[in-house]
């Protein structure tokens, strides 16, 4: 793994692979083209959740937004993944959706940001990658921190509406993504693309 942050990076893992007998290495073109399609998911992804998520807090309050997390969301994350051939989706040290837990990987990302973070780094140009052997050649992995926005409060702050609470308990009974605060750690958009030799 290799977050990256402006102008400095820092290895947390080193991945070596060995090219013998196996596919060969992947170029950094290759590799470069793999961060740009990932962080362009994950651009779509952001955008499109925002416009699904505001539209449903105009019709139907927190207790709407939590049915598109839970029903929309899913199925947003496989059309912009299939879109750009990228598996996209987002993970968090504290998950609402048992499905978004993180594998090992992302959980030393995420533990990564969340250090930096609580040290007073601005984690808005950081991002954690690794390349991979797989049975078909190399993926490229890749992470970027969400920081939770003011709005995002209504439905994953400190002090939650009655009825969201009571939605969120029958929905998610092992909700673990509330109680944060603006400018926090919220989780992370995860990315995995498969690399051209």
């Amino acid at each position: 793994m290799n977050p990256t942050r402006p102008l400095a990076s820092f290895a947390l893992a080193a991945l070596f692979v060995s090219s013998c007998g196996g596919p060969s290495q992947p170029s950094e073109t290759s590799i470069a083209a793999a961060k740009e399609a990932a962080r362009a998911a994950a651009d779509r992804l952001g955008q499109e959740l925002v416009a699904a998520l505001g539209e449903a807090l105009g019709k139907g309050g927190p207790v709407g937004a939590i049915e598109v997390c839970q029903l929309r969301a899913p199925q947003i994350a496989a059309d912009v993944g299939a879109a750009g051939k990228v598996k996209i989706g987002r993970t968090a040290l504290r998950v609402r959706n048992p499905a978004n837990a993180p594998d090992a990987w992302e959980r030393a990302g995420l533990e990564s940001f969340a250090q930096a973070r609580a040290g007073g780094a601005d984690l808005s140009s950081w991002s954690a990658t690794s390349v991979e052997a797989t049975a078909d050649g190399f993926q490229l992995r890749w992470l970027r921190p969400i920081v939770l926005q003011p709005a995002c409060t209504v439905c994953h702050g400190e002090e939650l509406a009655p009825e969201l609470v009571a939605e969120l308990a029958k929905r998610y009974p092992q909700d673990a993504a509330t109680g944060f605060k603006p400018g926090e750690l919220r989780g992370a958009f995860t990315a995995t693309v498969q690399l051209d030799g």
